[in-house]
């Protein structure tokens, strides 16, 4: 029996924990039939393990090569964690495989200290992953895509784990990224399918 992937896994555990059906208003102002919370699951211990493993085979199945990953606080913070800590394992049974180091984006900069807006990894010309955890609207993604270029990064790819499918969240994420592939481990579609399946 084949042992499902990372992805088939994460999936499961999305559909069962992060999924809901009813009635909700999303913080884009609109309204859904359905939520998705992935913190729920990014948060969990195997959900993070598993998010990690997940993204960064992603990266691999697409080509892209990158130092660090990082987006907008809160909810890219455990999926840059979770990124860094499964490619710091990868590296002990493959070596030679990437290191990915990680860093979160302020939705401002500090009033007090170093007044940064970028916490973590920041070094001008390197290749970055963009990460979030929900695409609707893209405006979160790209916040960050923005401060990562401001700082003199290069953004080398933007990963969510669900896209919503919204009419105008990808060609504006698409249209920040100008040229860097978007992509994404699932469409609400998808997780929408494996939640009615599991409750069926």
């Amino acid at each position: 029996m084949t042992t499902p992937s990372h992805a088939q896994q994460l999936l499961t555990l999305l559909a069962r924990t992060s999924f809901r059906l009813g009635q909700f208003k999303l913080s884009s102002g609109g309204t859904s039939d359905y939520y998705v919370d992935c913190r729920t699951t990014t948060l969990n211990a195997e959900g993070g393990r598993l998010t990690g493993h997940a993204i960064l085979e992603l990266l691999e199945e697409h080509g892209i090569d990158a130092e660090a990953v990082g987006g907008l606080t809160l909810g890219a913070d455990p999926i840059v964690s979770n990124v860094a800590t499964a490619s710091a394992w990868r590296a002990l049974s493959h070596p030679g495989a990437p290191l990915l180091q990680g860093f979160l984006v302020r939705k401002a900069e500090k009033a007090h200290g170093t007044g940064r807006r970028i916490e973590g990894f920041c070094r001008a010309g390197a290749r970055v992953v963009i990460v979030d955890d929900v695409c609707t609207t893209g405006a979160s993604t790209i916040n960050a895509l923005e401060a990562a270029r401001e700082a003199g990064m290069t953004v080398a790819a933007v990963v969510c784990i669900v896209e919503r499918e919204e009419a105008n969240g990808r060609p504006a994420v698409e249209a920040a990224a100008a040229g860097a592939p978007f992509l994404s481990l699932f469409t609400a579609s998808q997780v929408r399918a494996e939640h009615i399946r599991q409750q069926s």
